[in-house]
């Protein structure tokens, strides 16, 4: 079996089919050599256990899914999303990821107040960030589609992320996840400023159906939605980031429903012909 070191499987992908070991498997068996993992796949098979599974395999590990969800109504909660992002670091060095993937966290409880949460999710990376310095763990910002801004992202742009970065140092990235920043007017320059900065860590991809059923669980497979996957591909090389595309597909009603080994292929299909 060919190697193909240009995609990278989120095994959120296939959660529904495999666990982490049995996704590792099954990309092995499809030449796919790098994977990013999500925490509760990681705590399920115990995280020496995950990291021998990678080291064995010289798997290169894209990113570890997800850091994040700072802000809290009171400041124990906001200490205690602080302590698990430190124990998300660690499982992220155990891994030798690529970054740390933050999923920054929405409104805290029923609070309108959009940038005071904006504040806490710069102060709890602030508070991260000398363990993930000691630790060469990279912290990615993942921007998500304003629709999450009030329950899981209240950081909705790149360009949001990278204000955030700039304050924080070169520690902190983005991770550009096409299903949440496509329709962004400013997407070619807010790119072109995460290249100069330097800060690209990771790219993720899927496709954005049209109708959507799910906003959260109908991602669509690449090519079947309205994403010009190439040209944002175009963009984010341009801005000299080459790294595998990592595959993010939530989609309980069809991709999670067939064989993981037939998802790899048409996977490995799609991204030499659509991406």
């Amino acid at each position: 079996m060919s190697t193909d070191r240009g995609i990278s499987l989120n095994l959120a992908t296939t959660r529904q089919q495999w666990g982490f070991a049995e996704a590792v498997d099954g990309c092995l068996r499809a030449g796919i050599t790098a994977i990013s993992p999500w925490r509760d796949q990681i705590a399920a098979i115990g995280l020496d256990e995950a990291a021998r599974i990678v080291r064995q395999n010289k798997l290169q590990v894209t990113g570890v899914c997800r850091g994040g969800m700072f802000p809290a109504e009171t400041a124990e909660g906001r200490q205690a999303q602080i302590d698990d992002n430190l124990r998300a670091i660690d499982e992220a060095a155990a891994l030798n990821a690529d970054c740390l993937v933050l999923v920054v966290g929405g409104l805290p409880g029923s609070s309108k107040d959009l940038p005071g949460a904006r504040r806490m999710v710069a102060d709890g990376i602030a508070a991260m960030l000398p363990h993930a310095k000691a630790s060469g763990v990279k912290i990615a910002i993942e921007p998500l589609h304003p629709m999450y801004a009030a329950d899981r992202a209240c950081v909705n742009t790149i360009d949001q992320a990278l204000d955030i970065c700039e304050d924080l140092g070169e520690t902190v990235g983005v991770a550009i996840d096409v299903y949440h920043v496509w329709w962004d007017p400013n997407l070619a320059r807010a790119i072109e400023r995460a290249g100069r900065m330097k800060r690209i860590f990771a790219h993720h991809i899927c496709d954005w159906l049209v109708p959507t059923k799910d906003m959260l669980l109908d991602r669509g497979m690449m090519g079947d939605g309205v994403i010009d996957l190439p040209a944002i591909r175009r963009m984010i090389e341009d801005a000299g980031f080459f790294g595998p595309q990592e595959v993010e597909i939530f989609s309980q009603d069809n991709w999670w429903k067939r064989p993981g080994d037939e998802v790899l292929q048409v996977i490995k299909e799609r991204v030499a012909t659509v991406c």
